[in-house]
């Protein structure tokens, strides 16, 4: 790809139940159309390297989910994860996207997995990046406060839960599990820009909410994995395996539900782009010419 040829990116919105929904896209029109769908606290900004690499042969479309990013953060909106689900399904319903491969990572794979439990003729191939679906993938230390947030909303749990928020939970999420030759390669700039935009009015309450709804994600995962056993979807895992949050144990899962499950564990951490954008978009290009269908 020369300097010229490569893809630009376009920066868009449309509006979705009334709510103003931020994404970015890239491609050819009529390209097979590749959703991605990005994780907590980040937004569409984590797959600004990635974009570029994949553009030139797919229609690449990455929303931020509501209340994220750029997108809109409605004070009356339910912040569930079924919501955040049935409003991506309507994005992609404007923007006439009839079958997508997905990209998914942290909260986009119960976001993007609801979709393909819903309508899995519509779906052609999954990579998930640090994307879990099984309970041996949860870290026991990093999901301890999330599960006694579920078990019981009262200040003492959330107190820690809000820290996950701060800038230096958001940092450490960006640097834990990189080892020491390659934090350099992870940009300050990723997680002061997540952690400007959650210091924004309001978004304690939408992060909490959130955090609160994560087990009906766990009570989906016998349903997400029957779905892979019913429907044997080309799945690629591309892991950090320095991940304490989505340990690698649950990309090795895959595997049992799906025997050709395709699994990379790369030596870095949760947000494994930051450090390993080209690698991930090599394993990805591969994966999808191999397996797209349109």
């Amino acid at each position: 790809m020369t300097l010229d040829a490569r893809p630009q990116v376009r920066h868009r919105t449309v509006t979705v139940r009334g709510h103003e929904v931020y994404y970015r896209e890239a491609g050819p029109a009529d390209a097979p159309v590749l959703l991605l769908l990005h994780g907590f606290p980040s937004s569409s900004h984590m797959f600004r390297d990635l974009i570029p690499l994949l553009a030139d042969r797919y229609r690449v479309l990455a929303p931020d989910h509501l209340g994220f990013g750029r997108s809109a953060a409605p004070a009356d909106f339910t912040w569930t994860f079924d919501e955040l689900a049935a409003l991506t399904e309507e994005f992609t319903q404007q923007l006439g996207l009839k079958k997508f491969a997905l990209y998914i990572q942290d909260y986009g794979s119960p976001i993007g997995l609801r979709l393909a439990l819903a309508h899995p003729d519509r779906v052609t191939a999954i990579i998930t990046q640090n994307g879990n679906a099984y309970e041996e993938g949860l870290g026991a230390q990093a999901w301890a406060p999330v599960r006694a947030l579920i078990a019981e909303r009262t200040p003492q749990t959330e107190a820690p839960v809000r820290e996950i928020s701060s800038p230096e939970g958001i940092r450490w999420q960006y640097l834990h599990g990189v080892p020491p030759e390659h934090r350099d390669l992870v940009s300050p700039d990723a997680y002061e820009h997540d952690a400007a935009l959650m210091a924004r009015p309001g978004q304690s309450e939408i992060q909490l909410g959130l955090i609160s709804d994560y087990g009906s994600n766990f009570a989906l995962y016998p349903a997400f994995q029957e779905y892979f056993r019913t429907s044997q979807v080309p799945l690629l895992a591309v892991w950090g395996a320095g991940d304490e949050i989505f340990v690698p144990a649950g990309a090795l899962a895959f595997r049992r539900d799906l025997p050709g499950a395709e699994v990379h564990l790369l030596p870095t951490g949760h947000f494994a782009l930051e450090t390993h954008a080209g690698q991930i978009a090599a394993l990805t290009r591969d994966f999808l010419e191999r397996h797209l269908t349109g």
